[in-house]
């Protein structure tokens, strides 16, 4: 979907930034945080905060602190679980728990910390 169009359906006041912010997470296939997107945008930190906690109240994205205290967002698709690296601090999206459930709950993040292979190797 074009960011104008989710602009405009989540009746959000349209600015450059917001849009090219919705192109970014459009193309990623993971999580990002500022950090991963900094070079890309001509963007402060505080605006990207900002526009990333609007998205986040109107249900666009979905955001979680990983193990090296970076805040990750991606695009609200379907509710899926991720794995922290605790050694490379990296993320991966786990679709297998992607339909974990608990009665009387409303789940809205699933985080796994623990070793990616890549570490498990080289330790």
């Amino acid at each position: 979907m074009k960011a104008k169009k989710i602009i405009d359906q989540n009746a959000l006041k349209f600015t450059h930034a917001r849009e090219l912010l919705l192109d970014i997470f459009q193309q990623s296939e993971k999580p990002l945080c500022y950090q991963d997107i900094k070079e890309q945008i001509n963007m402060d930190k505080a605006t990207f905060y900002r526009n990333m906690h609007t998205f986040e109240e109107k249900g666009i994205m979905n955001g979680f602190e990983s193990s090296d205290k970076k805040r990750y967002y991606e695009l609200h698709k379907k509710n899926h679980a991720h794995f922290i690296c605790s050694s490379c601090h990296k993320v991966k999206c786990l679709d297998a728990l992607s339909d974990f459930q608990m009665t009387g709950y409303e789940i809205d993040n699933i985080i796994i910390h623990g070793k990616c292979q890549i570490c498990q190797n080289n330790a």
